[in-house]
């Protein structure tokens, strides 16, 4: 697919608009023959394996290609597609770079998990966008220029609120772009088969060619490209679900009758007798666990001792070879000295505890908050932390979208403010077609596993469980705890990451579809990845080395200075999403919570209040920072060991770290007014700038 060229004089926005859509319409009838050839070619034989090597290859290399052919190194190009993107096609990007690895795979699998609390995303996400258009596109479009840090620079004067700002634009970015990169190396070792960390660096080829090349130019197109792949790739699983099921094609109108009778299996398996026993036995581990923590040296010792003399005996009983290879791998498995043993052992006793509960510790998927608003002391402090934190995430979710510097940056790509406005809509319907189907998917597969999946034997199992088990036995893993040979509730546990990704098997598609959906998952993660290591690559080179450091460079050094900084980012944020910190959703909500703190208060005040001035600015956004960081690094248990907090666990209100943007924004905003009133209002040029955006449309 050839990128479009850049409108001439003589070629007005209708005719550029008319090639796009010509161009557009014949990409996305290829990609759907491109699906049933593979289709025909799986029912005449050809390998999954081979499948999943065509989907990676192919959607990979066309969004480098789009890249190649997109190459610029003209700054405005490069920085803000030339700012001729048509609005339909300007919210098309914005959508696929804001559904990310989170909204494609971890969305639907939260909803999974949590039932009605995990529409806190859905609610908070769709209500950002309306934050975005009402308070913050059109303004900054009329304000032009690149970047974020820009607008902080130009309204609040000095080179310091710049600087915080592209600290906070890289510190959010970062966090987010690692997420996508873990989403990239999940789905491709289940697509190809390869390891972990060469899955991510196979999907990071895709990502530089195309960012590295061409800038916010190539990433405008191969997004636009990107949107087209994942919402076929989301859509069609469902679809075929809801067809499955209720025999209806709509799954958006007719989940609430399966979600009716996912509450009667509920009942049912919280009532079974089996159920009943592997929860017991679950809560048996757990105690065994909790046991040992309370004198680790001496259960490591007994473990160990035990471990040697079981290989001792079944050497001398001559017992079979494989008998001891499994002895040996127990011994070798056991903790190396009592810090690892501790560690390993709270992580255990902490997981065993979880399933020690009924529906495999997950609520009802109807149910609103946990706790009883009606009972007991301690139900009803259950039931208003929970209401506290699903508000929280709420809102942290709603501001941290209206202060996340890779989505306003899409704010100067069009070609005036009132396409600015109206491309914000698009997104808002772009992103709409996924949210209000993200319920029905995880509704319907609920269905699939508790009614089909719960009750096969062990030995009849599908082979999708064994193979994804393979892929991280964190993500999903069955243990017969039991010994009766068939499978509980209680005895699988799914991970969040992989219900999307295993939709189609679960559902007992053919395996292109499953090659389809990785491909959306793929496209996914790195349209949002781009748009991220665009964002830090231009903060470092606009922003810091271009506007405080060095303002002498040339407009092609400083595109190639951006260019080195991409790489090395991608490179760095490679390296530790290999890590496997934590899960998708979390890293993301950090960068929403980190974004919300540090941008939102910073850019609605200084739009729609002219007395914000230098002083609040700066001290407002520091504070919220350091509030929103301090909170999660007290309380998040990763955090709590990447940063060696022995503290204990100091929740304010309850609320839980992945909503820590709650006390940052609210601390920044209350600093960042009280300290404009205290000092010296700003100059003239600030509240003209001020007067200027606020009237955004007078072109």
């Amino acid at each position: 697919m050839t990128p479009p060229a850049a409108p001439t004089d003589s070629d007005d926005g209708t005719a550029f608009r008319r090639r796009l859509d010509r161009i557009y319409l014949g990409y996305t009838g290829g990609f759907i023959a491109f699906v049933l050839v593979l289709a025909a070619l799986e029912r005449m034989g050809l390998p999954k394996r081979w499948i999943g090597v065509t989907f990676l290859l192919a959607t990979v290399g066309l969004y480098a290609g789009i890249g190649i052919l997109s190459r610029t190194t003209d700054a405005s190009e490069y920085y803000v597609a030339g700012r001729r993107v048509p609005a339909f096609y300007n919210g098309m990007a914005t959508a696929a770079d804001w559904m990310s690895a989170a909204s494609f795979i971890g969305l639907a699998g939260t909803l999974y998990l949590q039932g009605y609390s995990g529409l806190a995303f859905i609610i908070g996400w769709t209500g950002g966008y309306c934050l975005v258009a009402l308070l913050i596109a059109p303004y900054l479009r009329k304000f032009g220029e690149y970047t974020i840090p820009d607008f902080l620079g130009a309204r609040y004067g000095g080179k310091l609120p710049r600087f915080i700002g592209v600290v906070a634009a890289i510190l959010c970015s970062f966090i987010y772009v690692v997420a996508q990169i873990y989403g990239v190396g999940l789905i491709t070792t289940r697509l190809v088969g390869v390891d972990f960390v060469i899955g991510i660096f196979l999907g990071l080829g895709g990502i530089l060619v195309c960012s590295f090349l061409g800038g916010m130019r190539a990433v405008t197109w191969t997004q636009v490209a990107q949107y087209i792949i994942l919402i076929i790739a989301f859509l069609v699983p469902v679809v075929w679900l809801s067809i499955k099921q209720t025999g209806v094609p709509l799954p958006q109108l007719v989940y609430g009758a399966q979600l009716e009778k996912v509450t009667q299996r509920e009942k049912e398996l919280i009532a079974d007798p089996k159920e009943v026993e592997v929860i017991a036995l679950f809560k048996q581990r757990a105690q065994a666990y909790a046991a040992k923590l309370n004198d680790v040296s001496r259960a490591l010792t007994a473990d160990r001792a035990a471990a040697e003399r079981r290989v001792a005996e079944l050497k001398a009983n001559d017992a079979p070879l494989a008998e001891i290879h499994t002895a040996e791998k127990v011994l070798t498995a056991l903790p190396r000295n009592d810090v690892a043993a501790r560690e390993l052992w709270t992580r255990a006793a902490a997981d065993n505890d979880a399933r020690a509960k009924p529906l495999a510790g997950m609520p009802a998927h109807g149910q609103q908050f946990a706790g009883d608003p009606h009972g007991d002391a301690g139900e009803q402090q259950r039931y208003g932390e929970s209401r506290r934190n699903f508000l929280a995430l709420v809102f942290c979710l709603m501001v941290g979208t209206a202060g996340l510097p890779h989505l306003l940056v899409r704010c100067y790509t069009t070609p005036s403010v009132k396409q600015a406005r109206e491309s914000v809509v698009w997104s808002l319907l772009f992103i709409f077609l996924l949210y209000v189907t993200a319920p029905a998917l995880a509704v319907l597969v609920k269905f699939e596993v508790f009614s089909v999946l719960v009750g096969t034997p062990f030995d009849h199992l599908p082979a999708w469980i064994f193979n994804w088990s393979k892929v991280d036995p964190s993500l999903l893993s069955v243990l017969d705890i039991n010994g009766d040979g068939i499978l509980q509730l209680g005895e699988i546990k799914i991970g969040g990451d992989i219900v999307v990704l295993a939709t189609p098997e679960i559902a007992g598609m053919p395996y292109v579809v499953s090659g389809m959906v990785a491909a959306g998952g793929i496209a996914a993660a790195l349209s949002t990845a781009d748009g991220l290591l665009l964002t830090i690559a231009n903060a470092l080179s606009h922003d810091l080395h271009y506007k405080i450091m060095d303002s002498n460079v040339s407009t092609a050094q400083r595109v190639t200075i951006s260019k080195v900084m991409l790489l090395v980012v991608a490179l760095a944020a490679a390296a530790v999403a290999a890590q496997k910190p934590v899960d998708i959703l979390f890293l993301v909500s950090a960068a929403f919570s980190l974004a919300a703190s540090a941008f939102f208060p910073a850019l609605a005040l200084g739009i729609f209040w002219a007395r914000t001035n230098w002083w609040g600015a700066v001290s407002g956004m520091t504070t919220g920072l350091a509030v929103t960081g301090y909170y999660m690094a007290r309380n998040e248990p990763w955090l709590r060991g990447v940063f060696a907090v022995e503290a204990p666990v100091e929740l304010w209100f309850g609320i839980q770290p992945i909503a820590a943007g709650v006390f940052g924004v609210g601390a920044g905003l209350v600093v960042m007014v009280a300290v404009s009133v205290l000092t010296p209002a700003p100059g003239a040029r600030s509240r003209a700038l001020v007067d200027y955006i606020r009237y955004p449309n007078a072109e």
